[in-house]
């Protein structure tokens, strides 16, 4: 995996690198039904946010994503690669709980930031643009963490 850390303190490396420990770094074991965890670093103008993430990367997994979910807990999330740039668009149908939905380009890039979508919702979330994936976390995350579109995404799905 990747890494971002430019211009980081010292003291926010360690803190980052604690964190994603504690997550449960690489292929950490997730609940049953669920795919293994892996990390996902942000790197914002507020520092280094790490999230453990379920990754899926087949029509099925993506198809289902984080549906019939009655929670989602904070630094938690799920990543869908596409597996090339491609417009994207997504849902809420069957997903209980609002997310924000963080469409990120091939280079790891924030293209946009779809905040707190609406529960069990059919309207279509556009991807703005090509992207090769879409991070979804809890709804209120990307706000309350200052990340914004053109901050950096660590994955190895990525390109740097």
């Amino acid at each position: 995996m990747q890494t971002v850390w430019p211009l980081l303190s010292r003291r926010r490396v360690m803190a980052a690198l604690a964190l994603a420990f504690a997550a449960g770094c690489g292929g950490a074991p997730a609940a049953e039904g669920q795919a293994p965890l892996q990390t996902v670093e942000i790197v914002s103008r507020s520092g280094v946010h790490v999230f453990s993430v379920e990754f899926v990367a087949n029509d099925a997994d993506r198809a289902k994503g984080l549906m019939f979910r009655r929670e989602l807990p904070e630094g938690r999330g799920m990543l869908f690669d596409f597996g090339r740039e491609q417009e994207v668009s997504m849902w809420m149908q069957n997903t209980y709980i609002p997310l924000d939905m963080i469409f990120i380009t091939g280079d790891g890039r924030i293209r946009r930031i779809a905040e707190n979508t609406e529960p069990l919702s059919t309207n279509v979330i556009p991807s703005g643009g090509p992207v090769r994936g879409v991070l979804e976390v809890i709804g209120g995350t990307a706000r309350k963490l200052g990340i914004r579109p053109g901050d950096r995404v660590a994955h190895r799905i990525f390109n740097r």
